[in-house]
């Protein structure tokens, strides 16, 4: 039992983050945000799959102009929008007229207090939140030379002056994350911050890399930081499309227990006994469970002898041998088939599921 920090609440749109609510999975959209037709496909299938708040990157005037319409487009569609903004105040205010559902910018960043002001008091009049994302290779030059490289302490130092900025305005709907390309220091930094501060946390490892190593270390960082109750929003940052961060973020979710959507997908590593090519069956049987939303537990094993023991816990699996296979549930085989029959008779129990 995992033993959630507890932390404010607080809204993007219609999804609550932090008070002890549902970690919600977030991605970011790779498209150019001024070619609305494609962001907009790409945030449909995104949401398809399970994605719960979207952000956009915001470079220039256009860029936020466009936020309106692919809000109109979406419309139907309901899934919160965030604007990620950087320096210019004008294109957070833009973005907010434009119907955006939350921000992500550092007010240390906008330049002058009265520039922060207009933002903040356009937030409070829409209850759009800020999330302060702090970033150990953009820190501010003078904790640089402080602390002589992005260390854990200046991570939270540029978080509490960012906090500090939008405190002293009166504003508190605030989220806020401490991302390094470091797993350990990004771990540190948001144990460090959780126990000072109560503020909701987004929680991600930036850079992470392409898929097989970025799923890693995000798994890693991402794992340790939820198995210790800390998270309330996350972002898996892959040099990958944009719904394999949505997939591995619910895997790891999945993995520890703490939501379940979609099925699980249980194989065995091969070993000597294996009479069948299980690399291909079990990517087969992978391909077929990315369309599934259904919560249920599915077993690949390559031997029929221990396989549907090894597997008893699985709702639904096979075990493969040369020629033939057999089906089971929760371990207890209901039927033989030919091996050829096998993805087909597993599909079909899938779908009754």
């Amino acid at each position: 039992m995992i033993n959630r920090k507890k932390t404010r609440q607080i809204y993007v749109g219609d999804v609550a983050i932090g008070g002890g609510n549902p970690i919600s999975v977030q991605s970011m959209t790779k498209t150019d945000t001024r070619d609305v037709d494609a962001t907009v496909r790409q945030i449909t299938l995104l949401k398809s799959i399970g994605c719960e708040i979207i952000r956009l990157a915001v470079p220039d005037m256009q860029a936020a102009i466009a936020i309106g319409k692919i809000k109109s487009q979406l419309a139907g569609h309901s899934i919160p929008i965030i604007a990620d903004i950087h320096f210019d105040w004008r294109l957070a205010l833009e973005a907010i007229n434009q119907g955006v559902d939350g921000l992500r910018l550092n007010p240390g960043n906008i330049g002058a207090k009265w520039k922060v002001r207009e933002i903040v008091n356009s937030a409070k009049e829409k209850n759009i939140p800020i999330r302060i994302g702090v970033n150990a290779g953009s820190l501010e030059k003078d904790l640089l030379e402080k602390y002589t490289h992005p260390t854990t302490e200046a991570l939270i130092e540029s978080a509490e002056r960012h906090i500090r900025i939008l405190e002293d305005l009166n504003f508190y709907n605030i989220k806020v994350s401490l991302k390094a390309s470091s797993v350990i220091k990004t771990v540190e930094a948001y144990r460090l911050f959780s126990d000072r501060f109560d503020y909701p946390l987004h929680i991600g490892i930036s850079e992470a890399g392409p898929p097989m190593s970025g799923t890693i270390k995000s798994a890693v960082g991402l794992g340790i930081l939820l198995a210790e109750g800390i998270g309330d929003t996350m972002r898996v940052s892959l040099t990958a499309e944009p719904e394999e961060e949505v997939r591995v973020a619910y895997e790891i979710l999945k993995s520890l227990g703490i939501r379940k959507r979609g099925p699980e997908l249980i194989s065995c590593p091969t070993c000597g006994r294996c009479q069948v090519d299980m690399r291909p069956l079990a990517q087969k049987v992978e391909d077929i469970l990315k369309n599934i939303d259904k919560p249920i537990s599915v077993a690949v094993m390559g031997c029929i002898v221990n396989g549907p023991g090894e597997a008893r816990e699985a709702d639904i699996g096979i075990a493969s041998s040369k020629g033939m296979g057999l089906v089971f549930k929760k371990g207890k085989v209901i039927k033989k088939v030919k091996e050829e029959e096998l993805l087909k008779t597993l599909n079909d129990l899938i779908n009754e599921a």
